[in-house]
């Protein structure tokens, strides 16, 4: 068994980890490594194993909040369903963007094929959905931006990115294409915020991984 992904932050109510790009949450049908694989690990000495709040997909790296019992798993969901939840991206866009900032709303809705399986398209009768962006540099003709999502809606940040500044995420499968020199689509959940009443808040910054920096992209300081 390999460890558990880092810790970046810990209480009794919570735990904040750093989860790899390339690991599901959730077993695959097909089988294969997921993170509830460390479930039993991220004990860390509690009687119930650590719960999600929120998904991540597959591909994205950084930030993710468990919850270590039932009663904290319902707080920090509703935190989320209430937008009282502060989050930050960083991905790398497959092309030189060149706006340095502005905010996307494109509401959004979920449609399937039978040859293409389910995706999110942008849809004036979708759910809204609004992203925060900055452009934070441009190297090798790709561009590195940090998202700000109010909403959080399913493949929010990857749509916005293709269709709302007109460039997929790098290695996008779904809204771009696939590159040969990742294995993932380049996202990376940066930061994690959640107020709480009567307690300092829960706060975690994950570091940008190896792979951000292969195209470029070191985080300073």
């Amino acid at each position: 068994m390999t460890p558990h992904p880092p810790i970046l932050f810990e209480d009794a109510e919570a735990l904040v980890i750093d989860k790899p790009g390339g690991l599901p949450i959730e077993r695959p049908r097909r089988g294969g490594a997921a993170l509830e694989d460390h479930y039993d690990a991220l004990r860390l000495g509690f009687a119930r194993a650590p719960v999600p709040v929120h998904r991540l997909d597959t591909d994205t790296s950084g930030c993710l909040l468990l919850a270590r019992h039932p009663r904290a798993l319902a707080r920090f969901a509703r935190a989320f369903a209430e937008r009282r939840v502060d989050k930050t991206y960083v991905g790398i866009l497959a092309g030189t963007l060149a706006g340095e900032e502005g905010t996307i709303a494109l509401a959004l809705a979920k449609i399937s094929s039978a040859g293409k399986g389910w995706r999110m398209i942008a849809a004036r009768r979708g759910k809204p959905a609004l992203t925060h962006w900055e452009r934070l540099a441009t190297a090798g003709g790709l561009s590195l931006v940090r998202f700000r999502p109010v909403t959080g809606r399913t493949h929010q940040i990857r749509v916005h990115a293709a269709e709302g500044l007109g460039l997929p995420l790098l290695g996008d499968p779904v809204y771009g294409a696939p590159d040969p020199r990742t294995g993932r689509t380049m996202l990376h959940a940066e930061q994690l915020a959640l107020p709480r009443a009567g307690k300092p808040g829960i706060e975690a910054k994950a570091p940008w991984p190896p792979d951000f920096a292969r195209f470029g992209f070191a985080e300073s300081g």
